[in-house]
């Protein structure tokens, strides 16, 4: 694919799920055709599909799979496996959620049609959605600025264009960012593997650094600005985003730069009232104690590996979503957001 040629990291095509399979990048570019709701689970799981939109989008397809095989009650049980896949990003029994109620109002011999209109609907929220927050993101860049961006949240995250990394691309169309530092992101290297990925297809200058690497960039003045996105944000603002963000944050403080979080409405999470009671994902030690197929820590060490961590609502200069920027204090700011319409200010 030429520069700059978008792509699509979810999709419906001939009755099948189609995902391009993350875990395959940046050394092949591979499309999955699902045909079993079991197999977008699986998928989902295993992070082939990740991100928290996309992942939202992958389910709402998988949904429409079991209306194909077994109606009403395989929707139901499809329902509850797909939203129980992954625990920490709110996205996946959001998406899920509009599904069962989609289904819920649907008749027998509509079911089909009307789950898949629906998952549609979700996906073209979401490139829309993408695109606003890239242009309120590029707004609030400085001009010629280096920015800092940690794990993926590109189009591979979300559909096409992606939250943090759209507002980046934006920067970029613009000529307003002249320089992204890319974060590895240990121990899956979403960064190295993803995001540049997708900067290189974008043309935008870059190096990808080790995570430990950011603060001493910041010292130096080399970084101007952070840019992450959210797996899911607490009603006052808190943010749980891959593992790192956090450390990424406080740095940016003690240096004085801006760090945004971008992401859209669906990723706010009004019912918890702040980062504690966000559930954060441990997943197998084997990815951290292993790589390509090596083991790297001595035999009888175990490791720990939290895929997420949240960042305070005070480290937070602002939240950049589809509908407007939401600032300090984001009780009131981000509650304003969600009670606005679709396409309001």
């Amino acid at each position: 694919m030429g520069k700059g040629k978008e792509f699509r990291a979810v999709d419906w095509e001939d009755g099948r799920v189609v995902l391009l399979d993350q875990t395959r990048l940046p050394g092949e570019e591979v499309y999955l055709r699902l045909g079993r709701w079991p197999e977008v689970r699986e998928a989902i799981r295993d992070m082939r599909v990740r991100g928290a939109p996309a992942i939202g989008i992958a389910a709402a397809y998988g949904v429409v799979l079991a209306a194909l095989e077994g109606g009403g009650e395989e929707v139901e049980r499809a329902c509850r496996e797909l939203a129980a896949a992954r625990p920490t990003a709110v996205n996946l029994p959001w998406a899920v959620g509009r599904m069962r109620l989609a289904a819920e109002r649907s008749s027998p011999d509509g079911l089909v049609r009307d789950l898949l209109e629906e998952a549609h609907r979700i996906a073209r929220e979401q490139d829309a959605a993408d695109r606003a927050i890239g242009s309120l993101g590029a707004e609030l860049l400085p001009e010629g600025c280096r920015v800092l961006t940690h794990c993926n949240a590109g189009g591979l995250a979300t559909y096409s264009f992606g939250t943090a990394l759209g507002v980046i691309k934006e920067g970029f169309r613009r000529g307003k960012v002249r320089f992204v530092w890319v974060d590895e992101t240990r121990p899956l290297l979403q960064g190295a593997r993803l995001t540049a990925w997708e900067l290189r297809r974008e043309g935008v200058d870059m190096a990808v650094i080790c995570d430990n690497m950011a603060g001493h960039l910041m010292s130096r003045g080399e970084v101007d600005t952070v840019v992450t996105g959210a797996d899911r944000i607490a009603a006052n603002g808190d943010t749980a985003n891959k593992i790192g963000t956090y450390t990424l944050a406080v740095l940016a403080h003690r240096h004085g730069i801006p760090f945004y979080i971008a992401a859209p409405i669906s990723t706010l999470d009004p019912e918890v009232p702040e980062g504690s009671a966000i559930p954060i994902e441990e997943r197998d030690a084997a990815e951290v104690t292993d790589w390509g197929g090596r083991r790297t820590v001595p035999e009888g060490v175990t490791a720990r590996n939290f895929a997420f961590d949240v960042t305070p609502a005070e480290l937070i200069t602002a939240i950049i979503t589809e509908r407007g920027v939401a600032r300090k204090p984001y009780t009131e700011s981000l509650r304003r957001l969600l009670e606005d319409p679709p396409g309001g200010a």
